[in-house]
């Protein structure tokens, strides 16, 4: 009988590659259950573990991908993350690293996690710190390989950064509103608070302060960041108040989740309310109507992350930087006029 692999591993037993991939190789981020069912398993159907490790011994080292989770309201099972772990995953099989997923949880013992991921050994670390908060930062001091973090920006400059312009985002898609809509543009803002959504706050008062605009007169509606979430709380606010004739929203999942409890209290989009949204998930050109949005080059981002820790692992441009990916409006048929 022949051996399985890896990936055939992972279908028999309903797992991602990545996780697998951690407990074969005795990496953090599974838990102990899961990597003893996938050890049993392969063992049970003959997994070849030295042709494993000879693959793995060819590798340059190994980056470790570490998804900080607060609540996981952002980060999750999304087609943001989903298309950004592509980006990071295909660009390290490009420049010869191996890539494994590992989740830090801020519930949990963080200086635990830290330390283990810290010990593991790992050539370089990108830390998806969109859920992250400034004052976290300063517990992952100890970790001496090259460290990059994903989809935030603190003032810290010993530390490299990198994100998308989320001002620059949220300040184009309000002004593409303003001068469609020729009128004050309301704001669906997520309820819950993270550094990028702050930023779209920023751009998008701008565009009302530079369009001569009272900022006090834009009204601000607060959803939860999820198409479920944001769809119950704005049937509930459509129950006691009219809406406004245009919103940017946070993400495309507010956006989407508005726009579906405002068709169902009858308002047309985008005749009598118009959307934007914000970073182009797939579903969004196929809702109706298709979302006009903020598009974010997320593989690239993921792409770009590799390519600095792995400019870090070679020695090459140390001196830490804080880079920011353009985004650009993706125009379809939810604001009026468009």
């Amino acid at each position: 009988m022949g051996s399985i692999t890896a990936k055939e591993l992972a279908h028999m037993l309903h797992l991602s590659e990545s996780a697998v991939s951690l407990a074969l190789n005795n990496r953090p981020g599974v838990s102990r259950e899961t990597r003893k069912r996938v050890l049993e398993a392969a063992q049970k159907h003959n997994f070849d573990f030295s042709r494993k490790a000879m693959v793995r011994d060819q590798k340059k080292g190994t980056i470790c991908f570490a998804v900080y989770r607060k609540s996981g309201a952002v980060v999750g099972d999304t087609p943001f993350f989903s298309e950004l772990t592509d980006g990071i995953s295909i660009r390290c099989r490009r420049d010869g690293y191996e890539c494994v997923i590992s989740y830090l949880y801020e519930d949990e013992d963080l200086e635990d996690q830290i330390y283990a991921m810290r010990t593991a050994k790992f050539a370089g670390v990108i830390v998806l710190a969109t859920e992250m908060e400034e004052q976290t930062l300063s517990m992952f001091d100890s970790v001496e390989v090259p460290l990059v973090f994903l989809d935030a920006y603190f003032e810290r400059p010993e530390y490299n950064f990198i994100l998308i312009n989320n001002t620059q985002g949220a300040y184009h898609a309000t002004k593409h509103l303003i001068r469609k809509c020729r009128t004050q543009p309301g704001y669906l803002h997520s309820s819950y608070r993270i550094s990028n959504f702050d930023a779209r706050a920023d751009g998008f008062y701008k565009a009302i302060r530079e369009a001569g605009m009272s900022t006090s007169q834009s009204p601000v509606l607060r959803l939860p960041p999820s198409q479920e979430g944001a769809y119950a709380d704005m049937k509930e606010l459509l129950r006691t108040e009219k809406p406004a004739k245009c919103y940017f929203a946070d993400n495309d999942l507010i956006a989407i989740g508005a726009i579906q409890a405002l068709k169902e209290e009858g308002y047309r989009i985008p005749e009598d309310v118009s959307v934007v949204g914000f970073d182009d998930i797939s579903s969004a050109q196929y809702v109706s109507p298709p979302l006009t949005t903020v598009e974010v080059p997320k593989a690239y981002l993921g792409e770009a992350a590799v390519g600095r820790v792995v400019q870090m692992i070679e020695g090459h441009n140390l001196l830490p930087l804080k880079v920011e990916v353009f985004t650009r409006l993706i125009r379809r048929k939810s604001v009026f006029n468009d």
